[in-house]
């Protein structure tokens, strides 16, 4: 089974209020749960949850869905190493009009061998090396 990167939206839409990508997403996070998704985040997306939360002073949410979520990747989660950076930075080049977090995803992606991300970002279209899966 290959290996499918979660972008943070995923955990985020499934645990939020209502909205058209809350069930959607609250399927992948059940697909990953019964181990019928190989699935896999990075370190970057935890500091994600945290400095979303963070900054709309809800951080006992953001505490728990960032433990809920480490819980489910447990022992998915992929290094950002500074080769990554360094691969971050030549993609941002390539693709500049994406978000900076963005490109550090991708390069993980790549050096890790991951090809497809779910995630309700359509920048990632932009990104010929990989492969964006739309939840929905």
């Amino acid at each position: 089974m290959n290996k499918i990167f979660i972008d943070v939206n995923i955990p985020m839409y499934a645990a939020g209020r209502q909205h058209p990508y809350q069930i959607p997403c609250q399927r992948i996070i059940h697909a990953i749960a019964e181990k019928k998704l190989n699935a896999v985040t990075d370190a970057e997306v935890f500091q994600e949850i945290l400095h979303r939360f963070s900054a709309i002073k809800a951080l006992d949410i953001g505490f728990k869905l960032f433990d809920d979520f480490a819980v489910l990747l447990a022992g998915s989660v992929l290094p950002v190493t500074a080769e990554d950076m360094a691969l971050a930075r030549k993609l941002n080049e390539k693709y500049p009009r994406i978000k900076s977090r963005d490109h550090v995803h991708a390069a993980v992606m790549l050096a890790n061998g991951v090809a497809s991300i779910f995630s309700v970002d359509k920048e990632f279209d932009e990104i010929k090396e990989i492969k964006r899966v739309e939840p929905k």
